[in-house]
């Protein structure tokens, strides 16, 4: 109430709506233009318009004598699109460009919403509009310009010579039947441009009158704007509740459903896809992603969305590889289409793609060259299907982008069921298709079929090896009868060479012993490895007899031995812990037992023929001491020790070294060019 004592009403005006030109009225937008000149002022030559299309063409003049119009400029125009002779086909009979041709377009499409106002007397008139049309400069000018061009060019070739038709010869013509045209084609023919384009040309022009605005005609023609009869009779529309009368002016906008994309290709709103059926909105979404979850899926389809029916819906368009949903083949390549790359067609790129979603049901990586080489397709198309679902990872292949979903698998058995059953059916068919061999339908590392490896715990470990000794403890309590005999009879010998003896004393501040404590257990009551009743092998002063120690010392050395030939690099942090479960599956009593410090087996490393390499890592690596500790086998007694000391010397300058330098560094050092295969071999 207030709002509208600030805003008094100042003077009420009646509306009238007029009939008259109904469905007759067009509002025109003429391009802008001086100041100084009006379209009062523009001669119209012609007019014409092509009324189911709303499409007018109107032809004006143009004032030559206007100080700003260039006469040079509009003669060489004139003799471009006629040339020298003049006759009645001529666009431009004075040899000037005279005229100008102006053509329409439609500014909206609904034009429901828009009236023509005429205010006379306290009276508001007004009349719906037919069509809004923009008037735009039309230069088809310049291409009858072009065709003369080519016309006089064809002419001077042609007249050369008067041997030409002479001799031509028979042609070979080859005479090709149409099939009979289905649906789908006949549909996809109705609506391309070219069709379109040549429906629009086959209507024909109605040509039209200008009158001036101060003729006549156009004053009895604008009388017609004004309502006929102010009769309540003839005005029913407007006796109407104010509210009602302004939802008739202004009505809500609601859009044609001839303007609604029935299947958008990529520029799509949320709010235009959940206005389509569920089973299009899933083609929409899986067509565009392409590899989603099914989680992902469900929370793109909005709140309420029923599970089974998206199901059932996603079952039409995707198939189900490592547990999430990936488009089918056939819903990006329809039919009747081919490669943008190579011209292949539809069939043969689905038929490719399959092969490549089926390769990632049986493992996580796939090989390109692999694909290359069994599809028979171009490197773009392969690589297309590749990154249609997975990711690039060097030196190693294409990894499925998407990790394991084992929840939908577990949720839903019988669908996991199914799709392997359609998997079954699509293998079988690639078999006869491809000819596909063992090597290519049984995955390279099993364990890659499941996305979680398998995992043993520590204590798992230990009683693994309780076991084992448990097996062997016949035969190990015999060899160690034998020991304690050979110790006894040298129990004399070895008390002198204690007094003698002086060991190396190590710190307890600097190196503790190496922790054991996981392996206690399997020592069934041992003190260092020995029977309590063992008195004579007891620790002096913490120290072992010597033939034990020299036992010790062979142990230790075949363990590292035999340790760093298998692995040739090794970590002071992997080599304790490959130790570790060494002392795991030794029987009871055991010389290694006697208690192996962290410096005793570094320096049996150094003294086997091993170098630590001192590699650079970076300041701010979160790596332990002992992970830092790089110790390799300098010498094996292989072919290749030159090149592994070539590639240990080049990682003691950086830790990470590019391949492409490695094999340079290698083939310049050993004056030999190795092959890929070789440069692998050293490599691991």
């Amino acid at each position: 109430m207030a709002n509208e004592e600030d805003d008094p009403i100042i003077q009420e005006i009646d509306v009238f709506l007029a009939r008259s030109l109904l469905e007759k009225l067009y509002l025109f937008q003429y391009p802008i233009r001086p100041a100084s000149m009006t379209y009062d002022d523009v001669t119209h030559l012609s007019a014409k318009i092509k009324p189911k299309q709303q499409k007018v063409e109107l032809e004006m003049a143009i004032d030559t004598l206007n100080p700003n119009y260039c006469r040079s400029k509009g003669e060489q125009i004139a003799l471009n699109v006629d040339g020298t002779c003049t006759d009645e086909t001529s666009t431009y009979s004075s040899k000037l460009m005279d005229k100008q041709t102006f053509c329409s377009s439609q500014a909206a499409s609904n034009v429901s919403r828009y009236a023509a106002a005429v205010y006379k007397k306290g009276e508001l008139h007004l009349t719906p509009l037919h069509g809004i049309l923009q008037l735009r400069p039309s230069f088809t000018y310049l291409d009858k310009a072009d065709a003369k061009h080519r016309e006089r060019e064809a002419a001077n070739e042609g007249g050369d010579s008067s041997q030409d038709e002479a001799e031509d010869d028979v042609k070979q013509i080859t005479v090709r039947f149409s099939r009979p045209e289905t649906e789908q084609a006949r549909q996809r023919r109705v609506q391309s441009y070219e069709f379109l384009q040549k429906r629009q040309a086959e209507e024909h022009w109605v040509h039209l009158h200008y009158y001036g605005l101060k003729d006549s005609r156009s004053e009895h023609e604008r009388q017609y704007l004004f309502s006929q009869g102010h009769g309540l009779a003839e005005n029913t529309e407007l006796i109407k509740s104010p509210s009602e009368y302004l939802m008739m002016l202004m009505p809500p906008s609601v859009e044609e459903e001839n303007d609604k994309p029935m299947a958008p290709s990529n520029v799509l709103s949320m709010a235009q896809l959940r206005t389509l059926p569920l089973a299009d909105q899933i083609k929409i979404l899986m067509k565009n992603v392409k590899v989603m979850p099914f989680a992902n899926l469900m929370s793109l389809l909005g709140s309420g969305t029923d599970p089974t029916a998206v199901l059932r819906c996603v079952q039409q368009v995707a198939l189900l590889v490592q547990g999430n949903w990936v488009v089918k083949s056939d819903v990006l390549y329809p039919k009747d289409t081919s490669s943008p790359h190579s011209g292949v067609p539809a069939e043969v790129l689905c038929r490719g793609r399959d092969f490549v979603m089926w390769k990632f049901t049986q493992d996580r990586w796939v090989v390109r060259k692999e694909v290359a080489a069994v599809t028979k397709l171009c490197p773009e198309d392969v690589k297309d299907f590749l990154e249609h679902m997975s990711v690039a990872r060097i030196n190693k292949g294409w990894e499925f982008m998407l990790p394991y979903d084992e929840d939908f698998v577990k949720k839903h058995p019988d669908i996991v069921q199914r799709q392997q059953m359609l998997w079954m059916g699509i293998q079988a068919k690639l078999e006869k298709v491809y000819n596909l061999l063992k090597e290519h339908l049984t995955p390279k590392k099993q364990e890659a079929q499941s996305a979680h490896p398998l995992l043993v715990s520590g204590e798992q470990r230990v009683n693994m090896a309780k076991a084992k000794v448990k097996q062997n403890y016949g035969q190990l309590e015999k060899e160690f009868q034998k020991q304690k005999a050979e110790m006894k009879s040298n129990d004399t010998s070895a008390k002198t060479d204690v007094a003698n003896l002086r060991l190396k004393e190590e710190p307890v501040s600097v190196e503790e012993p190496m922790d054991t404590s996981a392996h206690e257990g399997l020592n069934n009551g041992l003190v260092n490895g020995l029977h309590p009743a063992q008195g004579s092998t007891d620790p002096v002063n913490g120290h072992l007899p010597g033939g034990c120690i020299d036992r010790v010392a062979q142990e230790l050395k075949a363990f590292v031995s035999s340790t760093f030939k298998k692995q040739f690099v090794l970590t002071l942090s992997e080599l304790k812990r490959l130790f570790n479960l060494h002392l795991a599956s030794l029987p009871p009593g055991h010389t290694l037992f006697s208690g192996i410090s962290d410096k005793m087996l570094q320096d049996m490393v150094l003294d086997t023929g091993c170098k630590q390499i001192l590699v650079p890592f970076p300041p701010q690596t979160a790596a332990s001491p002992d992970e830092l500790k790089v110790y390799a086998l300098w010498e094996a007694g292989d072919t290749y020790d030159q090149h592994r000391q070539v590639l240990l010397e080049i990682f003691s300058k950086n830790y990470r070294v590019r391949r492409n330098v490695i094999q340079n560094q290698l083939s310049q050092e050993c004056g030999e060019d190795l092959n890929k295969q070789e440069v692998d071999r050293v490599l691991k």
